[in-house]
């Protein structure tokens, strides 16, 4: 009977609380009332997942890409720098996609129908493997001869030299290396083969194999 009474008195009780924070949340809520103050709290990032500094606070989270003078890295800074990493663009002059190809170069790797290419991001990246593949073939006395050495305060490296021949083309990173740095070539936008040799140094290419024959198959 008493159980009954109170369950009886509890039930209103409540719906009249809960109608009255309904209708008037402002006034009734009260942030102190939800302090964390007592509780137990640890949601932490571990050291096992952060990068910590000396002081031992977390920094970086270690799952942030970083690609550094990987491969990979050379790769994606390359396509950065000549189209933000866009498959689908073309600029001004007619050059395609990520890496910006022009259409005479690819047909050097047996690609004969640009708007596949540009629309084809898996043929756009084997495009490049291609192309670095033939450049270092094309290069590989002067990768030998010169790397290692500062030419016009620039110290040459493999993949300087092959980041300049994709800007240019072998022939003119020969001119440049074979004059010490006097023939220059630059592009209608300015960037010059010493250009790229200084800000495409000392990334690791030694996965590009020097092949002379080098073309895309899909």
């Amino acid at each position: 009977m008493i159980k009954s009474s109170v369950k009886n008195i509890v039930i209103p009780f409540s719906i009249c609380i809960l109608m009255a924070l309904a209708l008037y949340p402002d006034s009734s809520l009260n942030p102190d009332t939800y302090s964390t103050k007592g509780l137990e709290l640890d949601y932490n990032i571990s050291e096992e997942l952060g990068m910590v500094s000396q002081d031992h606070t977390v920094k970086y989270n270690l799952f942030t890409p970083h690609l550094g003078k990987s491969f990979e890295g050379f790769k994606e800074a390359l396509a950065f720098k000549e189209s933000r990493g866009n498959y689908f663009t073309v600029n001004t002059l007619g050059y395609l996609g990520k890496y910006q190809f022009g259409t005479e170069t690819l047909k050097l790797i047996g690609i004969y129908t640009p708007n596949q290419f540009l629309y084809n991001p898996e043929l756009q990246e084997k495009a490049f493997i291609a192309n670095a593949e033939r450049n270092k073939w094309v290069l590989r006395k002067d990768i030998k001869r010169f790397e290692g050495q500062k030419i016009a305060g620039v110290k040459i490296t493999e993949s300087g030299i092959l980041a300049a021949a994709h800007l240019a083309g072998p022939g003119n990173v020969k001119k440049f290396l074979r004059s010490y740095g006097v023939n220059n070539l630059s592009d209608a936008y300015g960037s010059s083969v010493k250009y790229y040799m200084k800000k495409f140094s000392g990334y690791d290419t030694s996965m590009i194999t020097p092949d002379k024959k080098a073309r895309v198959t899909l």
